[in-house]
């Protein structure tokens, strides 16, 4: 757990071990730096810049007119809300459909601190920054701006540092003001604490620096660090991550909640069936009840760790030998090909897959849509893909890891504990990566509904966590997500 500096680190003999902060200056964003090499000078594809370009009013509209039963003036009334706590969100979808063809788009995960920026071209040659000054202008600009507090600005991050980075020197631009960049790890000499519920920075000065506003991209367990309670505003603050953006039981369960609101809306939150809260001596009774092939996932783990696809007995016995700290996992139906796809008491769906290469091979995908929310309501702010390692087959061969032909995530970590990007597959949504995927303009209209919900019933999740007078619900997150481990990691 995150404890407070003691005094004894301002000694000369202490502080050459703490890290510092970078400071970032107006007029320091260069490109190169912050996007992928592939990205930099791709062409954004027609059908994605028109996309971007929409508007909500027309999303709607063509929703409505493709989905008779949805309602439009309560889809435009979701699009335009503005959430308290969840301002920015990325969720991973895949495209499915069933032996009938029945398509949908189906929510996979929701990430409160979500990548993109790096992956997804410009919408045209002067923008310059693309999506990282959009996001800073439309998103966190009005909330600092609105919040009346002391200090300077700061971007925190554990990883990303490519995305942290430009980040940074887009807000030195937008706000015309020298940005503290640091990386903020579980460890006493990572730099930054917290006193008196703001957030301070250590400097190459050897001060501490009060930070009034910071951009968040603390991704692995965060709250074991930072307070959800913070008197330095966060873009987005913890209780975005407890509530569902970092915490897939708790997601399902705002998923749920939400999709009971929108009953008899036309509108639902697509997601693989989820069972939660489920021991680990329990995952056998839950694998067979899904005809032996399903997903088991740590609820708090993100980059692709924690997930164990079962298709065989091999790996489900692999799954239970191995030792876990936490107590709660949940099962999902498994999606991938339609001969070794989960069953469920309503259909089968299964994992469209990429069009087939020129060898005939096509491999499993997920698509990311980053969406912002800000005084116009939600927008989208940037999407890619992401395909498997190997090729999807119609059968699972004895011994073969299924985690290579279904895990799309790109990060890797090494033993060492820092990150590894696997960029050969990653998909842009430019001219050449983009008929690769087989999806249309209306997939992406409809993942940008989803994600749109599914960020909306994490936000609300957050509001029913903080009471009115902006305190934690301790005792009804536990009552929640009764995981003894993860109560104790928060701080």
């Amino acid at each position: 757990m995150y404890q407070q500096y003691p005094q004894q680190y301002n000694a000369p003999n202490i502080e050459p071990t703490m890290k510092t902060s970078v400071l970032i200056k107006p007029n320091s964003f260069h490109a190169e730096k912050h996007w992928y090499p592939k990205a930099l000078n791709a062409q954004i594809h027609p059908a994605v810049s028109f996309f971007m370009h929409l508007g909500n009013e027309r999303i709607a509209t063509r929703y409505a007119h493709l989905n008779p039963k949805v309602d439009k003036q309560a889809l435009l009334a979701i699009l335009s809300h503005r959430t308290k706590y969840f301002r920015w969100g990325g969720t991973d979808l895949m495209r499915t459909v069933t032996a009938s063809g029945r398509s949908r788009m189906v929510v996979i995960e929701t990430n409160s601190c979500p990548s993109g920026q790096k992956s997804f071209p410009v919408l045209n040659d002067s923008d310059e920054q693309g999506g990282y000054r959009r996001l800073i202008e439309s998103t966190f600009l009005p909330q600092v701006t609105a919040h009346k507090a002391k200090g300077e600005l700061a971007v925190f991050y554990d990883k990303n540092e490519m995305e942290a980075e430009g980040y940074a020197a887009a807000m030195a631009d937008v706000f015309n003001e020298n940005v503290h960049l640091i990386e903020w790890h579980d460890e006493p000499e990572s730099g930054v604490r917290v006193k008196a519920e703001t957030i301070e920075v250590y400097t190459s000065e050897k001060t501490w620096i009060p930070i009034r506003a910071g951009f968040r991209y603390v991704t692995q367990r965060p709250w074991n660090r930072i307070p959800v309670q913070t008197k330095t505003l966060l873009l987005n603050p913890i209780i975005s991550c407890l509530a569902g953006g970092r915490n897939k039981l708790v997601a399902a369960k705002a998923y749920n909640l939400f999709n009971a609101e929108l009953s008899g809306k036309g509108l639902e939150i697509a997601t693989p069936k989820t069972i939660w809260d489920v021991n680990k001596n329990e995952v056998r009774l839950w694998v067979k009840q899904f005809g032996g092939k399903a997903v088991v996932k740590i609820p708090y783990g993100n980059a692709g760790q924690g997930v164990y696809p079962i298709t065989s007995e091999q790996e489900l016995d692999d799954f239970m030998s191995l030792d876990f700290s936490y107590d709660k996992f949940i099962v999902q139906s498994l999606i991938g090909n339609y001969n070794w796809s989960s069953s469920t008491e309503t259909d089968k769906f299964y994992q469209t897959g990429t069009i087939p290469s020129a060898k005939g091979n096509t491999f499993v995908f997920d698509l990311r849509m980053m969406v912002v929310n800000g005084k116009e309501g939600f927008s989208p702010m940037a999407t890619y893909a992401r395909k498997a390692l190997i090729p999807m087959t119609d059968t699972i061969a004895t011994g073969l890891d299924s985690r290579e032909m279904l895990i799309t995530n790109l990060s890797g970590k090494l033993p060492d504990g820092t990150w590894t990007t696997d960029t050969s597959r990653l998909l842009l949504m430019d001219r050449k990566d983009f008929n690769r995927l087989g999806i249309s303009l209306d997939d992406l209209i409809s993942g940008y509904i989803q994600s749109v919900l599914a960020v909306t019933a994490i936000d609300n999740m957050a509001q029913q966590l903080i009471s009115t007078k902006k305190k934690f619900k301790r005792k009804l997150f536990a009552s929640l997500n009764d995981d003894d481990q993860l109560l104790q990691e928060i701080l």
